[in-house]
């Protein structure tokens, strides 16, 4: 079995550094068999704190990737890293001067636009404030506010996606389906929300659900886990879904954030 190459990865922002740290991730991850010793700096907005980020990368040599709009703290750090051989990469540059170019104007030069409190951000405050309030089947008779419901059965990811769906501004709620349990009636009479059905192969389900009993410290077999149950669970809910006429997505094989796309473009269809 081949061994990770280990590698050392200087992340240097201006602002939290989300946008920086999730590009590198996604870079890195096209490649199997290496694996970063990521160095975070986070608000580097003036010399002190960049000369602590450079101090850190001469005793570390490694990539450097950052988000900076100060140009005196962008070219002190390119110059650094040029006189010590290391590539240092803008990863916004290309898509900002692309924008810039289309548009015909000139950029703000401030760092951390994208977190200001503007109506934005408050409207996402919102969404997550609504979507804690409506998690597990918590309902006020207000379902039909919601912009996504999502119904599925036990440990199909319906509080993670939604708190994903809400940190992008989407009022989500999510109900669970349990056989022979009446659902919340404002569920069925919601018009407004798109409502999606979570399912995921019955191994899937017996695996998560014997993890989270053990979690619980919870040594005997029951029901929950039993995969013949599991199977008549899934038919029932999916008989369920087809009546209403809702949309289907099977997780098994999906991570959080490729369901939450998979939503969104049902979403933005609707």
């Amino acid at each position: 079995m081949t061994s990770r190459r280990l590698f050392h990865l200087h992340l240097v922002s201006d602002a939290t550094g989300e946008t920086l740290n999730a590009v590198a991730r996604a870079a890195c991850a096209q490649y199997e068999d290496v694996s970063p010793v990521e160095h975070i700096y986070a608000l580097v907005r003036g010399p002190k704190q960049l000369d602590r980020a450079i101090a850190e990368i001469e005793r570390e040599p490694g990539l450097v990737m950052f988000t900076m709009v100060n140009e005196k703290l962008r070219d002190q750090l390119l110059e650094r890293c040029g006189e010590m051989d290391i590539p240092c990469i803008s990863v916004l540059d290309p898509v900002i001067n692309a924008l810039g170019t289309y548009l015909g104007r000139e950029i703000s030069h401030k760092p951390g636009v994208q977190h200001e409190m503007n109506a934005e951000y408050f409207d996402r405050i919102a969404a997550l404030n609504f979507t804690m309030a409506h998690d597990d089947g918590q309902t006020a008779g207000d379902l039909d506010d919601a912009d996504i419901i999502l119904v599925g059965v036990s440990r199909t990811s319906k509080t993670p996606t939604c708190i994903y769906l809400a940190n992008r501004g989407i009022k989500a709620a999510n109900v669970p389906f349990v056989p022979n349990t009446p659902l919340p009636p404002d569920l069925e009479t919601a018009t407004s929300p798109l409502i999606v059905g979570l399912v995921a192969s019955v191994d899937r389900l017996s695996q998560i659900r014997k993890n989270r009993l053990l979690s619980l410290n919870e040594q005997t077999e029951t029901d929950y886990v039993d995969k013949d149950l599991i199977t008549s669970e899934l038919a029932e809910a999916r008989r369920f879904f087809n009546k209403h006429g809702w949309p289907v997505i099977d997780v098994t094989r999906r991570s959080v954030e490729e369901t939450a796309a998979a939503i969104l473009n049902l979403y933005s269809r609707q």
